[in-house]
């Protein structure tokens, strides 16, 4: 437990003399400017995606975030939605219950659930179990379709 106690004060040490380790008021000084918005989404092979009717690249952005945190979806479908054994790869053509290139249809899997599943071991709760919005809901189902389209 000390060997990573001391790992721990090293590292951040580092980072801070990386950062400058200068005062509040310096600091304040000198603040990043915005961070540029962040490029439209591309699937692997670098094309574009044609976003259905309706969808915005924001809505995608807000969906990567609900994936990896607050929609659980990245807990059974890996952080990139490349699958587990808990749950199927959503960057492939191989869609179970699904047609991969159907956002509306998304929704419905992400907002109803999947009771039976074809293939893994348990069932998905209809919004994996969490508390997210129908808003958010869409929003997921944006970031899913750009995985496999």
């Amino acid at each position: 437990m000390r060997r990573n106690g001391a790992a721990f004060i090293a590292a951040a040490m580092m980072a801070f003399v990386a950062c400058g380790g200068g005062s509040d008021a310096e600091m304040e000084e000198t603040a990043p400017a915005e961070a540029p918005a962040p490029p439209p989404a591309e699937p692997a092979g670098g094309m574009a995606v044609q976003l259905p009717e309706g969808v915005t690249e924001a809505m995608v952005t807000e969906g990567k975030t609900i994936f990896e945190g607050p929609g659980g979806c990245a807990a059974c479908h890996g952080a990139s939605g490349e699958g587990t054994a808990l749950a199927p790869n959503l960057t492939d053509n191989e869609w179970l219950n699904i047609s991969a290139k159907n956002y509306d249809e998304i929704v419905g899997v992400i907002t109803n659930g999947v009771p039976e599943p074809k293939q893994f071991p348990s069932p998905m709760l209809p919004k994996a179990g969490t508390q997210i919005t129908d808003d958010q809901v869409r929003a997921a189902a944006a970031y899913v379709y750009t995985l496999s389209n």
